[in-house]
């Protein structure tokens, strides 16, 4: 397996003052997702977890049900890792179904879409019993913020957690990509035994309208980040049934859709 940090030489300036020496950077390089010989997308990604990030890609992205994946392969290329995925005869019939009816000459610049109804398309409404407190949410960012090595070597990558209430967090992965850390960790459930509907998906980034798509379809109906969502992240959010909570930081946060599923604390009260 590659590293995934390199010490590399920097010179530090300050007013005054020059400083030689080195920092601990994230490595980040080409990883091509094939599925049954055909490449569906090409990311930018860290070189760790990649049988998580592939069975999370296909579920995220639509392509395959984990079922569906019967094997995973990383191939080592001069450019890069070619992560081989292969699918049983139904998802791939599926799969060519896709790109026939998305060939033509608008492209959106998504992973594995070619229009801009796909970019757009609504994803699937979301149903769990989970309900949290507003100092649930604080607990499931710091517990977050005490699984992420990579970022503390290097102050440059996201993370994504999985938080259950009474058990605390049970997964969490780390990545340079904000999208790739959110496939690798919704792989890394689908292979384990920690149903998406029973937590709370936690982001240390922004929240855009794929974030928002990736989580309902890993089945999770509730989200907290520690920054800001978009609005039409917002929008989607609401007509998906998903929970949206964002700024989540120290003992506060702010609930944008859906909120029947988070406790206010006993102090709490609306202006």
């Amino acid at each position: 397996m590659r590293e995934t940090r390199h010490l590399l030489p920097r010179l530090a300036l300050s007013p005054g003052r020059a400083e030689a020496g080195a920092r601990c950077l994230p490595e980040e390089v080409a990883v091509a997702l094939s599925f049954n010989g055909t490449t569906q997308a090409v990311m930018m990604a860290s070189p760790s977890d990649l049988e998580d990030f592939a069975f999370g890609f296909a579920l995220t992205e639509g392509f395959a049900r984990p079922e569906e994946i019967e094997s995973v392969t990383p191939v080592e290329t001069p450019h890069g890792i070619d992560l081989q995925i292969w699918l049983v005869s139904a998802a791939q019939e599926r799969l060519a179904a896709r790109r026939r009816r998305m060939a033509g000459p608008v492209g959106c610049g998504l992973c594995g879409i070619d229009s801009l109804e796909e970019a757009l398309r609504e994803p699937p409404v979301v149903t769990g019993p989970i309900r949290m407190s507003a100092g649930d949410c604080a607990a499931a960012i710091a517990a977050l913020t005490d699984h992420q090595p990579l970022h503390d070597a290097t102050r440059a990558v996201h993370a994504a957690g999985f938080w259950c209430p009474g058990r605390g967090l049970v997964a969490a992965r780390e990545d340079v990509g904000r999208h790739n850390a959110l496939d690798k960790l919704g792989g890394a459930l689908a292979r384990g035994d920690s149903g998406a509907s029973l937590g709370a998906i936690i982001l240390t980034s922004r929240v855009s309208i794929d974030m928002v798509q990736k989580c309902a379809r890993l089945g999770a109906p509730l989200l907290v980040a520690v920054s800001a969502p978009t609005a039409h992240a917002v929008r989607m959010a609401e007509a998906a049934g998903l929970t949206l909570v964002g700024l989540a930081r120290g003992n506060r946060c702010e609930v944008f859709t859906h909120p029947h599923r988070i406790i206010p604390d006993e102090a709490a009260h609306v202006a």
